[in-house]
């Protein structure tokens, strides 16, 4: 067994729903982000790339029929160059890049492109298909953007509640109060927009073609308490979840290169970080936001290291009172995680957050030189991924 590492990453920047990709193709904002993270490694023979793999949470629209696949092709990479695409929902990024690191863990290969990609705006309606034909009863168009669909009657009612009102229950379980969620969510654009003006995103973003954009499209600086405060709760008359405290609807994409100790060679370039432990984890539908708790707990183990090593973690901001729950209960300081703001600043395009994450806290350990990190993220139906990262570089 060889240890496997991240070379280098990047994303597009996430655009909100009907926004600055509303006409862009999902298979061609993967394009971007595959063509953007090869741009990083120019002296790299992309012949030599062992495998593309992919991440995508819907698989319904335009980025059906293997969406890795379909990348390679409209890159103009080599037709040698194979993709098999994911779909672990949120995780789909996330679980793309353990599934490459697997694959050099073992030895199957040295160089493997994993990404994601989703456009919640390009989601399509979709009609179940008739048991008989020419039916002569209406039927209704159900959307993929998020949440369930075509719900199958046997499944429990407790499971397929939206996941909103799955976050109003965990809120309620774990008594977190609206306001907290609103300072959390404040919290989310500052840092977020701080770390643009700050120039930490001009390495890690990449632009998408016929598209200028300078940054991620549902950032609100001007967000304050007062404002969040204002917003109607979505999901219970007398809730805490609002538009505010939770992850906007998002088109996007993100690539990495996951490559054995050999691809520095082969890259000409040494690593970010290495993958040090994965975790997943699977509890009841209605609690998914806090999977990530056992998930990131057991990628700690496989490290070898606890949570008093951990300096950095990227967290998936779906809801604010997911992140809030989960970070209470792994007893951590709040001011280590999300320090380059989250998903409910950035936004949240499924199939490509996983990949976000893991970019984003490589980046954030080289640049404060710190050893360990941790990237998490809940998925819907109940399920978690977890990442640790080493920086090899790292003095403590």
């Amino acid at each position: 067994m060889t240890d496997s590492y991240v070379y280098s990453a990047v994303r597009t920047p996430f655009g909100k729903l009907n926004g600055i990709y509303a006409g862009v193709r999902p298979d061609d904002l993967a394009v971007a982000a595959l063509k953007g993270v090869l741009d990083k490694v120019p002296v790299f023979d992309s012949a030599a790339i062992d495998d593309v793999v992919w991440g995508s949470a819907n698989g319904a629209g335009e980025e059906n029929r293997n969406v890795a696949r379909m990348a390679v092709l409209l890159a103009g990479l080599p037709t040698s160059i194979p993709g098999t695409t994911i779909n672990r929902l949120c995780g789909s990024s996330l679980d793309a890049i353990m599934s490459a690191s697997r694959m050099v863990e073992t030895g199957d290969a040295d160089v493997v492109i994993a990404g994601g990609v989703e456009s919640m705006t390009r989601a399509p309606w979709v009609l179940p298909k008739p048991s008989r034909a020419f039916p002569t009863s209406d039927t209704t168009a159900v959307s993929t953007t998020l949440g369930w669909r075509l719900i199958n009657k046997r499944m429990p009612k407790e499971w397929t509640v939206s996941l909103g009102e799955c976050n109003e229950q965990l809120s309620a379980h774990f008594s977190i109060s609206r306001q907290r969620q609103d300072s959390f969510a404040v919290r989310s654009h500052r840092l977020a927009d701080a770390a643009w003006a700050s120039g930490f995103y001009d390495d890690l973003v990449v632009s998408v073609d016929g598209v200028v954009r300078a940054r991620d499209e549902s950032i609100r600086p001007d967000t304050t308490i007062d404002k969040l405060a204002a917003l109607p709760t979505v999901f219970r008359p007398d809730g805490t979840i609002t538009a505010g405290n939770a992850s906007p609807l998002n088109d996007g994409a993100s690539a990495l290169i996951i490559g054995s100790t050999a691809a520095s060679t082969i890259l000409g370039q040494d690593p970010l970080a290495r993958i040090a432990g994965r975790g997943i984890n699977a509890l009841e539908p209605q609690m998914f936001g806090f999977a990530p708790v056992v998930a990131a707990e057991r990628a700690l183990r496989k490290a070898g290291i606890g949570w008093d090593d951990v300096s950095a973690v990227e967290l998936n901001e779906a809801f604010a009172a997911q992140s809030i729950a989960c970070a209470d209960a792994w007893r951590i300081d709040p001011d280590i995680i999300n320090t380059r703001g989250g998903a409910i600043a950035i936004g949240h395009p499924l199939g490509a957050s996983g990949g976000r994450l893991v970019g984003t806290l490589a980046h954030v350990l080289r640049e404060q030189n710190r050893r360990w990190g941790v990237a998490a993220i809940c998925i819907g139906v109940g399920q978690a991924l977890a990442m640790v990262l080493e920086n090899p570089q790292a003095k403590q």
